[in-house]
């Protein structure tokens, strides 16, 4: 067994930042955990008595275990405009528990996460690396096989598409609250217009329903198309359950049969520019609903 301090104890106070940078770079948990994994048996199998910086090692190997994972992805993608919604890490209104406190520190929603899958394996690591976990670039680089300034380019293709698709959300989770209540009311009551007030005129609405081979992933922008889309499904109002996704305001869906979706919304200055929805069957029956 380790000696107080020794490599078991070290990793487990790295785990948390480990994971919540795995998770960002690949939007998927059980990914997340196969990388941090990965990084332990490395670990367990590496001579570190000449390592100085543990933290920065285990960043260095979780990081490379993400770009191969990404660079896999990437080649089995049979459609490069294929859209899969991120895992969403759900919480009872109440509060995140702490594990899920310290994997979206940052606020990293799912419409972030999405933009961010939309980005090449090199460009998507260096961001994550750099604007979430201020990793130097020198440091970046040999990871991704650039230059250190190729690679501060890569981070700022990275950040521009990111602030234009996905704005930063409004930081009160109360008035979030009010803002997605007022959506599922007007939905409910079937008020078109009032549905529209609550939406940015460009909001963005992302659904992949996706079972099995059978892909259903839809993409809708607008305020009056969004609109008209939830007016058609306002019957399911009443079944929504408010929740946490991702940090934010959302909700989970809940029929007499069983889960039905799960919802994340972005809001900023008081109205909802993105709605992420996931109703694949499939992913939903993976997630832990109990709460709801």
């Amino acid at each position: 067994m380790d000696e107080p301090g020794g490599l078991t104890e070290q990793f487990e106070q790295q785990r948390p930042r480990l994971k919540a940078l795995a998770y960002r770079t690949l939007g998927s948990l059980s990914e997340a955990d196969d990388a941090v994994q990965e990084a332990w048996i490395r670990l367990n199998r590496t001579d570190t008595s000449s390592v100085e910086n543990l933290a920065g090692w285990l960043t260095t190997v979780v990081a490379r275990v993400c770009l191969n994972m990404l660079r896999s992805r990437e080649q089995r993608r049979e459609d490069a405009l294929d859209l899969r919604i991120p895992d969403p890490v759900i919480s009872p209104e109440s509060g995140a528990d702490p594990e899920h406190e310290a994997l979206l520190a940052d606020s990293v929603g799912l419409a972030l996460l999405v933009v961010l899958d939309s980005l090449g394996p090199a460009e998507r690591l260096a961001f994550v690396l750099h604007d979430m976990f201020a990793v130097p670039f020198e440091e970046i680089a040999p990871l991704v096989d650039k230059t250190p300034a190729a690679t501060r380019q890569l981070a700022s293709r990275a950040r521009r598409r990111v602030q234009g698709k996905a704005p930063a959300p409004e930081p009160d989770l109360t008035r979030q609250r009010e803002v997605v209540s007022a959506f599922f009311a007007a939905a409910r009551d079937g008020k078109l217009d009032a549905l529209v007030g609550v939406l940015h005129p460009e909001v963005v609405l992302r659904a992949d329903g996706a079972a099995g081979r059978a892909r259903r992933a839809v993409t809708l922008a607008g305020a009056e198309l969004v609109a008209s889309q939830a007016v058609t499904f306002g019957s399911l109002s009443p079944y929504a359950r408010p929740a946490l996704v991702n940090g934010a305001a959302g909700a989970v869906v809940i029929g007499p049969d069983g889960p039905l979706s799960v919802m994340a919304f972005t809001v900023a200055e008081g109205l909802i520019t993105d709605i992420t929805v996931l109703t694949d069957p499939d992913r939903l029956r993976e997630l832990d609903l109990s709460a709801f």
